[in-house]
């Protein structure tokens, strides 16, 4: 993670944040042995060496694990060029993390955030298969053999998908189609299913869902390993438990 250098003396017990400007301004901080003057310099956490008239400075991070409940309408990157909202307009400013994973910018619910690389690294590493839940109004009512095809894995963009879990949760009652769905005037029964992914490919449920003919009308992620949205109102956010940090590393081993 890159933080600014008076950010870093600051975190590592050096000076107070208005002194460490003055230390490298006066010349007396380098990265990786070159002296820096510019207070906009940064360096990386993990990979650059801090030195303070020579002596290293290692910097004390303090790990931070967090659960949001994302909107829809918000991308998951920690800025944005299109100058749309982001996850981190969430987030206070002090703490300085980013998404562990990804969230469609039209699907809400949990989205994890850290600072912590290696818990990161653990949560999406494809090997790990951590399970991902969600609840999803589709399109129409899926027949039993539709289902059992979503089960097996459907091919989507050239590969198939790794076995996977739906069930029906309700059967949504016939009405007009904008009653259900919010469109326009026809009628369309639709049905909440309940789908659980052990992948991370780019929007794999839509597209699942649509290889078996049932398009997704609206999208949330309600779990994440051990993780649940239960109880977290959209738009806010929660630090993790200990505990629950100790199930998902457990989980990954």
């Amino acid at each position: 993670m890159e933080i600014r250098l008076q950010k870093w003396l600051s975190q590592a017990g050096v000076a107070s944040r208005r002194k460490a400007e003055e230390l490298i301004l006066s010349g007396q901080v380098a990265i990786n042995g070159v002296t820096v003057t510019e207070l906009g310099a940064r360096a990386h956490t993990d990979k650059d060496k801090v030195t303070v008239n020579g002596q290293p400075c290692n910097v004390k991070i303090e790990k931070i694990y967090i659960a949001l409940h994302k909107p829809e309408g918000v991308v998951t990157t920690v800025s944005d060029q299109f100058n749309r909202p982001t996850v981190m307009d969430y987030i206070p400013g002090e703490f300085s993390c980013y998404p562990v994973g990804r969230l469609d910018y039209d699907t809400s619910g949990l989205l994890l955030l850290t600072n912590d690389g290696d818990f990161a690294q653990q949560m999406t590493h494809p090997k790990h298969e951590t399970v991902k839940t969600y609840i999803a109004k589709i399109k129409g009512r899926p027949a039993h053999n539709a289902l059992e095809n979503f089960r097996c894995g459907v091919i989507i963009d050239g590969r198939r998908t790794a076995p996977a879990e739906i069930e029906i949760i309700q059967k949504a009652p016939h009405g007009s189609r904008k009653e259900a769905t919010g469109f326009a005037n026809t009628k369309e029964p639709n049905t909440i299913v309940s789908i659980k992914l052990r992948e991370g490919r780019n929007r794999q449920v839509r597209k699942m869902c649509e290889a078996i003919g049932h398009r997704v009308l609206t999208l949330k992620r309600v779990g994440i390993g051990s993780i649940k949205l239960e109880g977290l109102p959209k738009g806010q956010w929660r630090l993790l438990t200990a505990d629950e940090i100790q199930e998902c590393i457990a989980d990954c081993d």
